[in-house]
């Protein structure tokens, strides 16, 4: 039976569940979405022009003593390693299907070719030219134009990209350029500070400052219930253009990845933490690619309001609890549905881990291996159980619908 809509909207469905469409760029602002990002063009529309070629504005050097401070010296050490990364795609437009029945073979509107273009921010991992970003900004490009703060230009290959985590790989052929240095998010506490380094509005290598506001936010929290990602909060500017720039601690080592601005947020940006974006764009540069472990559920963290609604719908379950994680619905076919996990079981623990919310279950299962069996603690009419799950891989074909 269906779950009526007041209840899916308090639903997280997470990566972990994949029933959902994968929206790949859903948290970005509606209607302005290019090959990079739609908060990452310089212009509020599609550009149908060819990638930009002009040299790189370099920002002045910090000459005067006694102006220095933390975040010039931060500035100065990482700079030279962050990139502009233009991209552009082909895409073909033309009349939706669902009106093409009403004109049959004579289409008035035969399809037309265009170039889609945008410019986000990357930085360089190693001397020989490996280069992490989003994934939204090089989704659909094969090549991209790397531009390095000194007025090179490259051209780079994307050898992965990971819609799950946002993360994406580029090689340039070069030797002996300048590299970050990776630091440690997990133990970033608020208040913090923190030092944005991107190209937002086509301004390139822009400086901005704050402080850590939070850590761990969920995917669902900050609005992008599709990610395997929690996130680290700040109120550091981060403007279009930024998203795949580095978010440093005062140290001026990367701590994050910037990547999603919310349009109803005033002051508040996101990066993916750097053990996650590090792990995945290993995996990236090996292969070309990333596998997720998947269970085939989806989640909602419980709450009284919670499970007033959904015991005042025909669910086929009656929730008693008002804490806890409940599995709404279990996917066709999935792992879960395969090991006996159903609709109205509330996780208690996720391989002897006690988990509280949808993320909690989240973070273990993207931690286990796939094939190997991941043990699901349950409560099911008011008896506890445990049930063995081997997740496989994410669905190739739920991304991106």
């Amino acid at each position: 039976m269906g779950i009526s809509r007041q209840v899916c909207f308090y639903a997280a469905l997470l990566a972990i569940g994949g029933g959902a469409g994968w929206a790949g760029t859903h948290y970005l602002e509606a209607g302005d979405r290019s090959v990079v990002e739609s908060q990452s063009s310089p212009s509020p529309s599609v550009l149908d022009v060819a990638v930009r070629e002009s040299p790189v504005a370099q920002a002045p050097a910090v000459s005067n003593v006694e102006n220095r401070n933390f975040i010039a010296d931060a500035v100065e050490k990482v700079g030279p390693a962050v990139v502009r990364i233009d991209a552009s795609r082909t895409v073909t437009s033309g009349i939706p299907d669902t009106f093409r029945r009403f004109f049959g073979e004579e289409d008035p509107f035969p399809p037309e070719e265009r170039i889609e273009q945008g410019t986000g921010s990357g930085f360089i991992l190693t001397a020989d030219g490996r280069i992490i970003t989003n994934a939204h900004v090089v989704e659909g490009a094969g090549e991209v134009s790397v531009a390095l703060k000194d007025g090179r230009t490259f051209q780079g290959r994307v050898l992965g990209i990971d819609p799950i985590t946002d993360v994406a790989a580029i090689k340039i052929d070069a030797t002996d350029l300048p590299t970050v240095t990776l630091g440690n998010s997990d133990d970033l506490v608020p208040g913090q500070w923190a030092i944005a380094i991107g190209n937002p509005l086509g301004l390139d290598n822009t400086v901005t400052a704050g402080i850590i506001s939070a850590t761990g936010r969920s995917s669902t929290q900050v609005g992008i219930a599709d990610r395997r990602v929690q996130f680290i909060q700040t109120d550091a500017a981060i403007n279009p253009g930024n998203s795949g720039g580095p978010l440093l601690n005062d140290q001026g080592e990367v701590i994050g990845i910037n990547t999603a601005i919310r349009a109803d947020a005033q002051g508040l940006g996101f990066a993916i933490p750097i053990e996650t974006a590090s792990r995945i764009a290993d995996q990236l540069f090996e292969t070309g690619r990333v596998e997720h472990p998947y269970l085939g559920i989806q989640m909602i963290d419980l709450s009284a309001s919670v499970r007033d609604r959904i015991n005042q719908e025909d669910v086929g379950f009656t929730v008693n609890t008002d804490q806890g994680v409940l599995i709404l619905q279990v996917m066709e076919g999935s792992p879960a549905q395969s090991a006996g996990l159903r609709p109205g079981d509330v996780i208690l623990k996720v391989n002897s881990e006690s988990v509280a919310t949808a993320s909690d279950v989240q973070e273990q299962v993207e931690t286990s291996k796939i094939g190997e069996a991941v043990a699901v603690e349950v409560r099911r009419a008011n008896q506890t159980q445990t049930i063995e799950v081997r997740p496989t891989a994410f669905p190739v074909d739920q991304l991106g619908g």
